[in-house]
This record gives C-alpha cells, structure tokens and sequence, in this order.
C-alpha cells in the first residue's frame, strides 16, 4: 500500500485528534507537524481536552518533522495531504497557500467564517493540482450514516420530523481563539454548523432558515435554535449552544420521527446510541460501525490521495454551503425574520 505523506498545522484539540486518527488509518504517515507555539517535549507533544476524546499525550515517530512555521511545512515537498487545525482565521491563507503549492488539503471546518472567504478556497482548489475537502466528520459519524441511508432509501417510509440537539458548555481550550466571535462565529459556526451541514446533505439545501440566537461569552451566537425549510416538507429543527453549565456533559442527540418509526441516536449511550422504535414490535438497537467520524473522514481523504481522486463525500461546495446557511441562519437570528436562501 502507498503510504500518504501528511503534515498537519495546528496541535490544539482538533490538530491532535486527527494525529490520533491518522494513527488508525493504514497507509496514512503523519510525516510533519507544525504550531508556532506548542512545541515537542523529549518526542511527545502535550494534550489537550475536549468534547470526544481525552487530553493525553502525543508520541511522534522519531523521522516526523518538527516546524515552527506552517510555511515551511507547506514547502515541505515531501508533504502530500496538507491537515489545517488552526483557528478558523487562519485558514484562508493557509489553504489557498497549500493548494497554490499544489497539495491536497483538509482543513477544519468551518471553512472561513464569511462565504465570501470560502469563494476564495473554492476557487483555489479549482486552480490547482490538489483537492481540497473540508473536515466536516458528521457525515461520516456512525449512526449518522446510517441515517441518511435511510432517508435515501424510504426505509420507514417519508420523514415527518428531524431534530438535532448538540450542546455542551463552553469550549475548556483556545478560548482566545473561540470567543473572538468574529473570527470564530461563536456556538453557531464552529458547533451547530456540522448539524447545518447535515441537513443540507441530508435533505438538500433548505429554502429558508428561521433562526432565535443569544450571545454570551464570544460576542457572536452562542446558543441557536434553527428551524429550516426543506424540499420534502418534514419539520427539521437543530439546537447547537456552548451555553451549559461547566462540567454538562456534551451531548450529540437526533431524533428522526418517520411514518413508520421512531429513530434515535444518543452519544451518551455508547455502543446503544442508535435505537428505532416500531409500532408492534420491541425496541431495537442497531448496530454501528467501530471507529468515529474523524477517522472516517481522514481515511477518505487519504484514500483519494492515495488513488488521486477528488473525495466525493464531502467538498469544497458543501463546506461553503453550510457556511451560507450558517449566515443566514446569523441573519434570521438578528432580524427576528425567517431568511430565504
């Protein structure tokens, strides 16, 4: 098996979680890493929490590449598959650089915080020799998959209602970076955009967006409650906040009301999370694939490397859309009004 050379900038929570994840991938060789602050100590790099995984941390391979700068390790020609979890600001620069270098790229989502900046990574991938896919893990999420098969295949029948609900408090890393909401988009953009994103894959691009938002701690919006309209005429709502108490756990919740059954999933409940209720019959558990949506994501996109191939399940486009709905969603929740798209 070829092995995909990876350089990932940016070791906060995300920039570790996709270390971790490249280490469960076959061929995938993490093959430098970059932060201008967080550095190696005696080969490992130090953790950090967050919402799914713990803090533990890092041991690089001894040939893995160190640099201060991710310039460097863009001009790295060794580097295939250029990993971006920097803070959201950064990602522009960094993206168009490294597809104007002709690597392939993943970078966290969201892709920018305006659509306007987003244009301008759609527009360099078409450039450039390299792909470009956004990280949005739900997609691949087990139990999520499942889902849209479902969907796709009328399995219970037509969906009725969809509701999303991912909650937690508020972020316990890179505050800095998380509570400038006007780089970060606060709650909306960087939590509540992968069910967004979700309902768009889903279900196609919705008509229009109602949306009621606070602001608490970042100056954007920091707890939504979105209702959006959608061709098949189900009722699809999404909750997303950063809102909770310290120490609430965070909880990832769907729950699909179909003509002939009741589908949930439950982060909480572990190897349980997804569960459909019928009429007539017990309740049933369905079983879901090992591994995370991170690591499916990774592997997709190191495959496409590796076969030269765009990826197909998530793309520059898509990573834009969810943004221009995440704006309007922005809109609706300033003006009171529902926002056509």
């Amino acid at each position: 098996m070829k092995e995909v050379n990876i350089g990932v900038i940016g070791l906060g929570f995300m920039g570790m979680v996709h270390l971790k994840s490249y280490r469960k991938i076959p061929g995938a060789r993490i093959a430098a890493v970059a932060d201008a602050f967080k550095k190696p100590v005696d080969g490992k790099l130090p953790g950090v929490g967050g919402n799914i995984t713990d803090g533990d941390a890092f041991p690089l391979d001894p040939e893995t590449k160190f640099y201060e700068s991710w310039q460097d390790l863009v001009a790295d020609p060794e580097i295939e598959l250029v990993d971006i979890c920097l803070p959201t600001g950064a990602h522009v620069e960094v993206s168009v650089a490294a597809l104007q270098a002709g690597k392939n790229v993943v970078c966290e989502k969201p892709m920018a915080r305006t659509s306007a900046d987003c244009r301008k990574i759609v527009e360099a991938a078409a450039a450039s020799d390299g792909h470009f896919m956004p990280a949005m893990c739900i997609r691949f999420w087990p139990g999520w998959d499942w889902l849209k098969e479902t969907i796709d295949n009328g399995t219970y029948g037509k969906l009725l209602a969809l509701r999303f609900r991912r909650v937690s408090s508020p972020p316990g890393w890179s505050r800095g970076n998380y509570f400038k909401g006007g780089e970060s988009g606060g709650a909306l953009f960087d939590l509540h955009i992968h069910d967004t994103d979700f309902v768009q894959y889903a279900l196609g691009r919705p008509k229009s967006v109602f949306s009621s938002g606070i602001s608490r701690f970042s100056g954007a919006i920091d707890h939504v409650v979105t209702s959006y309209e959608v061709d098949c005429g189900a009722v699809v709502t999404a909750e997303g906040s950063w809102i909770m108490s310290e120490g609430y756990p965070f909880t990832m919740i769907y729950t699909a009301n179909f003509e002939r059954a009741t589908a949930e999933f439950d982060i909480s409940r572990g190897a349980e999370a997804l569960k459909v209720h019928q009429e007539g019959t017990e309740e049933a558990v369905i079983p879901l694939a090992e591994g995370d949506g991170y690591t499916n994501e990774l592997r997709h996109i190191v495959e496409a490397v590796r076969s030269g191939t765009a990826p197909t399940i998530v793309t520059a486009e898509d990573g834009l859309g969810a943004v221009e709905i995440c704006e309007a969603e922005e809109a609706s929740a300033a003006s009171g009004e529902r926002v056509r798209l």
